[in-house]
């Protein structure tokens, strides 16, 4: 897991999927510079910092009071230990990387976010969706957040074999290609704290109860907090 963040590298000798992520990169970054006012950039307070995070149920509290989850518990440890920074949830419960990848240059224009938290695929993965599709919808996102100059940090998951050995591991791999291509911070698996233990997880089996969530929200801390600095 990088605990830093340094600028993108340059995206020379692509090929296949790496190829188009890398394009989508760089035009997912133009969109955003031309849908930012210039007048928004300059009377943004200095001292007012946002960390946004897009993603799915797991961080929208499914199945919890929004106050639960391990977002809100976030921002709550944002505002004691980080003065200045603030913490807005823009998940949404059953979202895909494709959902993301549409409304996320409106996202970070509407917040201009200092830190990107991207934490989707889950439900790419779920569906068995091709993997091609979710790292290029991941990269378009990850361009939409350098495209205002902010940091990112990629959530990566883990998924059960339905879909066979290969697609689960290939899907695994995404998250740290993609970190790795594209200069982000990483965590490789937000459940990674409690995915062994079923009394962690709703009757669904799938979303974590609230007793939990101080757990995840330590986790997501430690890739996040350097973000910060």
């Amino acid at each position: 897991m990088q605990s830093g963040y340094r600028a993108p590298r340059r995206l020379l000798q692509c090929t296949g999927w790496r190829c188009s992520s890398a394009l989508l990169l760089l035009f997912a970054a133009a969109l955003v510079q031309a849908a930012v006012p210039t007048a928004v950039v300059r009377t943004k307070p200095a001292q007012q910092r946002t960390v946004l995070v897009m993603g799915d149920s797991l961080s929208a509290a499914y199945g919890l009071a929004p106050s639960q989850g391990w977002v809100a518990l976030t921002g709550t440890r944002l505002a004691r230990d980080k003065p200045g920074w603030r913490l807005v949830n823009a998940s949404i419960s059953g979202e895909t990387s494709a959902g993301g990848a549409a409304r996320v240059v409106r996202e970070v224009v509407l917040h201009r976010p200092a830190v990107v938290v991207i934490a989707l695929g889950s439900n790419d993965g779920l569906r068995g969706l091709p993997l091609r599709q979710t790292r290029t919808n991941l990269a378009r996102m990850i361009g939409a957040a350098h495209g205002i100059g902010a940091k990112v940090l990629l959530v990566g998951m883990r998924m059960p074999p339905n879909y066979g050995a290969a697609y689960t591991r290939e899907f695994e791999r995404s998250f740290p290609q993609l970190a790795q291509r594209f200069d982000t911070a990483l965590l490789p698996f937000l459940l990674e704290p409690i995915a062994r233990d079923r009394n962690a997880f709703q009757e669904d089996t799938l979303h974590p109860v609230a007793g939990v969530q101080p757990a995840l929200r330590d986790h997501v801390w430690k890739a996040l907090a350097p973000l910060l600095e």
